[in-house]
C-alpha cells in the first residue's frame, strides 16, 4: 500500500498497489502490520456501509467526542464521492482547516482519517456507496457535528446541494 501524508497531519490517503495478470489484479486495502509501520491505528472494530441514491446528496460533517473519538478509514465502492475532513483538534496548527479529496471506485483510494476530525462526503454519481472501517463502537450520546455550509470552515463543495437531512442542515454555526 501507499501511504500519502496530506496537509492535515494525521490524515493519509492510502492507495492499494494492484498485483496484475492476465485475470486482472490482486491488492491490499487494509494490512494492521503495515498500518502500525505507519503510526497508523491498525484496530478497526465496526465496519459500515452508506448507500446514497442521488448525486449531490450530502452527508455530514460528523465526530464523536471523548472518550469516544473514532478513526475512520473510508473508501467509496461504487460511484464517486468528495470527502472532506475538519481538524479539531485543539492543540492542532490546522485546527478548523479542511481538505477535499476525491475517492471514487476507480482510483480506489481510501481516506484514514484520525481522531478529532469532523468528517463528511458528497456523492459525485447517482448510486454512490461508502465503505467505513471504524476503531471504536458509535455512541449516540457523544455523535456531533459541523454545518457543511458554516462560513467559518468555508468548504466549497462541488455541487450543490441535492439531498441532506434535517440534522446535518441544522448542526450550529460556529461562533
Amino acid at each position: 500500500m501507499i501511504f500519502t501524508p496530506t496537509k492535515l497531519s494525521g490524515v493519509y490517503i492510502v492507495e492499494p498497489e494492484p498485483h496484475t495478470d492476465a485475470r486482472g489484479f490482486f491488492a491490499r486495502t487494509f494490512c494492521a502490520r503495515e498500518f502500525k509501520a505507519q503510526g497508523l491505528a491498525a484496530e478497526f472494530v465496526q465496519c459500515s456501509i452508506s448507500a446514497n441514491r442521488t448525486r449531490g446528496t450530502l452527508r455530514g460533517l460528523h465526530y464523536q467526542t471523548p472518550p469516544a473519538c473514532e478513526t475512520k478509514l473510508v473508501r467509496c465502492t461504487s460511484g464517486a464521492i468528495c470527502d472532506v475532513v475538519v481538524d479539531l483538534r485543539q492543540d492542532s496548527p490546522t485546527r478548523l482547516q479542511h481538505l477535499g479529496v476525491e475517492l471514487t471506485a476507480r482510483n480506489r483510494r481510501a481516506l484514514y482519517i484520525p481522531e478529532m476530525f469532523a468528517h463528511g462526503f458528497q456523492t459525485l454519481a447517482d448510486e454512490t456507496e461508502v465503505f467505513y472501517q471504524i476503531s471504536q463502537f458509535y455512541a449516540p450520546g457523544k455523535s456531533d457535528g459541523l454545518r457543511f455550509d458554516d462560513p467559518k470552515l468555508g468548504i466549497q463543495w462541488p455541487l450543490p446541494v441535492a439531498v441532506i437531512n434535517d440534522k446535518d442542515r441544522n448542526w450550529p454555526l460556529l461562533a
